[in-house]
């Protein structure tokens, strides 16, 4: 009978330790209004709204034991005690201002405007660079020694005879624009197979003198089946007035059928902008005879040695001239298209098409003497210099 009582007070002692509730959550949790936070330079923090309080927690009833098994006391009960609600969390309250303690036993070093923790503030002390190791002088260590600042090799004084041997020698190297230099141009030496005979035309030019003065020779002709039809020599004095541009005066002969005749000449010659050769020359003559000679030309690299070049050249004459076959105004306008291959830069052989029209009363007197107006012809030549 007692051990009998004994297990049933056991059992029901289990029971209420069984129903009775653990601890609950809210009250486990962190009170932050006891942890301390570490700001640097005590910067102030934004103030928190607060925040509403929060509701108490509704009262729930509490659940009735089941009775042990075995048990006839049916009608004990166990309570359980009702869990008191965890006031709510006031962020305002925390100290953020406050510093984090050291979790370390050696101090950190002190900074402006900062407090370490578990340390007075007298006993910090600023931080002493002078005790700091500085950079290693590698010139004390063995097999790493500076480089010298003296030569090893001292430099000789310099003398007059090394003087000397920096100047180059003077004699045979005189700047061009002071010596008298020399160039000459056979630009068209060609022949063609025209209707009266074989057919030869010549245009060259010469100079010497210095890169401002300059005596001119041009030189242009043209002659079938041995008889010249016209040909003309003009001897000009050149002087440079821009970049690759001079301008010519002199004199001008002709030597056509039908009497020679004399002109003064003066006109500009040289490079136009993108490489165009040009030579404008205008002419007076006897008896108030008046002509103008315009001519351009290009050359177009295909290659280092294959030279495409094509030329314009236009005639123009003041008066009628019957026993030269001149008319008055435009006379003759030939253009041609001449692709040459220089073996060297001196020597070039060329083939090409040129072709020739004359216009108004030089029209006129050709139809008169029952010769065409516009020639069409496939030549072949020589491009000399030297």
């Amino acid at each position: 009978m007692a051990s009998s009582t004994l297990l049933r007070v056991g059992l029901l002692g289990a029971a209420i330790a069984l129903a009775s509730p653990s601890q609950p959550a809210s009250a486990q949790e962190m009170d932050h209004s006891k942890m301390q936070m570490f700001m640097p330079m005590n910067m102030p923090m934004p103030p928190t709204k607060p925040k509403p309080a929060a509701k108490p927690a509704k009262k729930k009833p509490a659940k009735k034991p089941k009775p042990a098994s075995g048990s006839t006391h049916s009608t004990h009960q166990s309570v359980a005690p009702k869990p008191s609600a965890a006031p709510a969390m006031d962020h305002a309250a925390m100290d953020h201002d406050m510093p984090m303690p050291a979790t370390s036993d050696q101090a950190m070093p002190p900074m402006e405007g900062m407090e370490m923790p578990g340390t007075d503030v007298q006993e910090q002390q600023p931080m002493d660079h002078s005790t700091m190791a500085m950079p290693m002088d590698h010139s004390s260590m063995p097999g790493m020694s500076m480089a010298p600042t003296e030569p090893i090799t001292p430099i000789p004084p310099l003398t007059d005879a090394d003087r000397a041997a920096a100047v180059p020698p003077s004699g045979g190297h005189t700047a061009h624009d002071n010596s008298i230099q020399s160039y000459t141009l056979i630009d068209r030496l060609e022949t063609w197979n025209a209707d009266q005979g074989i057919g030869v035309e010549w245009e060259g030019q010469s100079w010497i003198g210095t890169d401002l003065n300059r005596l001119w020779l041009r030189s242009e002709g043209e002659r079938i089946d041995g008889r010249t039809e016209s040909a003309d020599l003009e001897v000009l004095y050149g002087r440079s007035v821009a970049t690759w541009w001079d301008v010519v005066a002199g004199v001008r002969h002709d030597f056509k059928q039908g009497g020679s005749q004399d002109f003064a000449a003066i006109g500009v010659m040289g490079m136009a902008p993108y490489k165009f050769e040009v030579e404008a020359t205008a002419y007076l003559g006897q008896s108030g005879q008046t002509a103008a000679r315009f001519e351009v030309e290009y050359e177009t690299l295909l290659t280092n040695r294959l030279i495409l070049q094509p030329l314009f050249e236009v005639n123009l004459y003041g008066k009628d001239d019957p026993r030269r076959g001149i008319g008055s105004g435009l006379s003759t306008v030939e253009a041609g298209l001449r692709l040459r291959y220089e073996f060297t830069r001196q020597f070039a052989p060329y083939i090409g098409v040129v072709r020739e029209r004359a216009f108004g009363g030089t029209a006129d007197l050709r139809r008169a003497d029952n010769e065409g107006i516009d020639d069409t012809r496939i030549v072949a030549g020589l491009r000399i210099w030297f």
